[in-house]
């Protein structure tokens, strides 16, 4: 009788917008993802890609340079959780405007900087900011990306970063030959500002809430997704109480120390160790990052293909992880031993493919296993990948200083294998929460 009633007072415009084809207004939310995680990389590979020049105009030693990119890497992990915590709680709309408004401001100030300390605390609080981004903008995806959309969709907004990434170093180098190392920070910063305000004005934190969403994508994503719980109290204590959540963070961790090496040093591994000059560096250096912008979208693609195909969500996430850290561990070795500096950066490029293949693959599971608090979960996650990145940055100076290049890049091979059994103990299938625990509320 209910259903009846209810039947009879659909209007109908109501009724043709549900028998309307559905929009798919998520594929926009999807594109300004994609965006933001470029521009995180156009920021964060802009560092890397100065260090050259920087370190040319100051006089840094190599320990100097690694403490320089480890202030950046320490803020970025201690931040993951708060920056995740953010996102849950005020909702993604607000909170990713606010810390890509932040990091951007910091970005620009780092090109007035005037001495080593001043250029480590202006580069500790642009990490703080930065931090935020990839907890927040899973927990945007998390109440508009449909389960068997999820992996594709986080190697997308992977790749956006490894592209942004490798077009970096091309477009650093071009601008420092023009205009000196400071230019480009403040033109990145400018970039950061524009998306920072058109993300506020068409993102919504649900899809009920999104004037261009009609009934027949809404009652999609509802049926697969729920409604949506609102912003209760993040239950920490049964996050960090599973042991589940530590062996993905684990695996994660192991994932963020060996990108971390290619993100802060290959452009001056390339430089120093392979005698590439400064214009042959930005080319090469972004090589790998496009390898890795490849292997994001395949990594992705192929573990919902086996999602759709076999309806394991374990299979399809550990069977694309488990190749691509094995991937890796093998040809690290092979482009240390190649004595011609263009096959071993095939070899490094083959590396990053294989290490990129997992990282859609890690955060999807974010979402298979975290739900409404997608956001909170992942942070813990990427927490310890970028302990694991600090690390790599802060140490590699040190490691090369005592035993050379191929001690530093041998660590990424070990690293490697490990994620590789790791990966073979996270199951996709068992969330953290179940349908019952609804708006959980801890002390």
């Amino acid at each position: 009788m209910i259903g009846a009633v209810t039947k009879t007072m659909r209007t109908p415009a109501d009724t043709l917008d549900r028998e309307a084809p559905a929009t798919r207004v998520r594929y926009k939310v999807l594109a300004f993802i994609i965006a933001a995680y470029m521009i995180t990389y156009l920021d964060r590979v802009l560092l890397s890609a100065s260090v050259p020049s920087i370190q040319h105009e100051f006089g840094y030693s190599l320990v100097s340079v690694g403490w320089l990119l480890g202030s950046y890497q320490i803020a970025y992990a201690l931040f993951q959780i708060p920056g995740g915590w953010l996102g849950d709680r005020l909702g993604p709309r607000i909170a990713l405007a606010a810390v890509v408004l932040w990091w951007s401001a910091f970005t620009a100030i780092t090109a007035l900087t005037w001495s080593a300390a001043s250029m480590a605390v202006c580069l500790f609080l642009f990490g703080m900011g930065e931090a935020g981004a990839f907890p927040i903008a899973n927990r945007a995806l998390s109440r508009w990306m449909l389960p068997s959309e999820r992996a594709l969709a986080q190697g997308s907004t992977h790749a956006g970063s490894r592209l942004g990434g490798a077009m970096t170093p091309f477009i650093v180098v071009l601008l420092i030959g023009l205009y000196g190392w400071r230019m480009p920070f403040f033109i990145f910063a400018a970039i950061g500002v524009i998306w920072a305000l058109l993300w506020y004005r068409f993102y919504r934190d649900t899809p009920g809430e999104h004037r261009l969403v009609n009934a027949a994508e809404r009652d999609r994503i509802s049926r697969a997704l729920g409604d949506g719980r609102g912003r209760g109290r993040v239950p920490w204590r049964r996050i960090l109480r599973n042991p589940q959540m530590w062996r993905l963070s684990a695996m994660y961790f192991c994932y963020g120390y060996n990108i971390g090496i290619f993100l802060a040093w290959f452009p001056k591994y390339l430089n120093a160790a392979r005698g590439f000059e400064l214009e042959q560096m930005g080319i090469f250096a972004s090589l790998p990052l496009l390898a890795g912008f490849i292997g994001d979208l395949s990594g992705g693609f192929t573990s919902d293909l086996i999602l759709k195909r076999t309806g394991n969500v374990k299979l399809a996430r550990r069977s694309v992880s488990f190749f691509g850290f094995l991937l890796t561990a093998v040809t690290v070795p092979l482009a240390c031993v190649e004595p011609d500096p263009f096959v071993s950066v095939g070899f490094f490029c083959l590396a990053v493919f294989g290490l990129e293949l997992t990282v859609g693959v890690s955060w999807a599971v974010t979402l298979d296993i975290g739900g409404d608090f997608a956001g909170s979960v992942s942070a813990v996650m990427n927490t310890l990948g970028n302990v694991g990145a600090a690390l790599a940055a802060a140490l590699t100076g040190y490691l090369v200083t005592a035993s050379g290049w191929g001690m530093a890049f041998g660590v990424i091979a070990g690293l490697a294998l490990l994620a590789a059994l790791l990966t073979m103990t996270v199951d996709a299938s068992k969330p953290l929460f179940g349908p019952a625990d609804g708006n959980v509320e801890e002390a």
